[in-house]
């Protein structure tokens, strides 16, 4: 039975190091069924590292990470398979398959997981059409502008209609207004229900979030999270 007041994502007294330094420090958050996060701090302070604990791509040096009711360091590795599909990420560096159609690219998930793009068919044009890019499914991901790559890793994190929605620093490599129709897609999709934690330095967007959606904002600093103020 889920434990009462579970969150989708808990760390719990969570420490990092690489390198023989450590990184994170004595970490405790947890991320409840449809809420919707900021995590912020300077450059080099853990963010990316946080997010990888966040969906079991990194293990704790220290304390404990629950993804779904579940210590990652007990999962056998199908479970994390599949608890993976139930987070969708959004990377800093987006790669694609230069070689395969912006389709092709995003409905990725689909082929390695064994379902096809053509059971998906509908969801995949209703996808390509919510992200804006329609007109571009046939094009080769190196033609695409910082926008697009951008909007299309948000499509392929969203394919697999996962609960969890995490993305590094997604309007990093753009402009003002597709930031915020980067951030409109983001809301969006927590108004589905979806947990989204989103790692940004950027306080405008994180101001403009809290016009549109109710926001917590999660701050590195000294090795340690503490909730951000009202001070953004």
């Amino acid at each position: 039975m889920p434990r009462a007041g579970a969150g989708v994502i808990e760390l719990e007294n969570v420490a990092y190091s690489y390198g023989g330094g450590e990184l994170l420090s004595d970490i405790s958050v947890k991320l409840a069924p449809g809420s919707f996060h900021f995590l912020t701090g300077p450059s080099g302070a853990g963010k990316t590292t946080l997010l990888k604990l966040c969906y079991g791509a990194l293990l704790p040096t220290a304390g404990h990470v629950r993804l779904f009711q579940a210590d990652v360091r007990t999962l056998e590795r199908d479970d994390v398979a599949m608890v993976r599909r139930k987070v969708g990420v959004v990377h800093q560096d987006v790669q694609f398959l230069d070689h395969l159609s912006v389709s092709d690219n995003v409905a990725l998930p689909l082929t390695v997981s064994g379902r096809h793009a053509e059971a998906a068919g509908p969801d995949l044009g209703e996808l390509m059409a919510w992200v804006g890019l329609t007109n571009r499914a046939h094009a080769l991901p190196p033609e695409l502008s910082g926008g697009e790559r951008q909007r299309a890793a948000l499509a392929r994190a969203v394919i697999m209609s996962p609960d969890v929605v995490l993305a590094d620093e997604p309007t990093g490599n753009v402009d003002w207004d597709m930031s915020q129709r980067l951030l409109t897609l983001l809301v969006e999709l927590n108004r589905m229900g979806k947990t989204v934690l989103i790692a940004t330095h950027d306080l405008s967007l994180i101001r403009a979030a809290k016009a549109q959606v109710q926001a917590r904002v999660l701050r590195i600093s000294n090795r340690r999270v503490q909730l951000a103020g009202a001070d953004l």
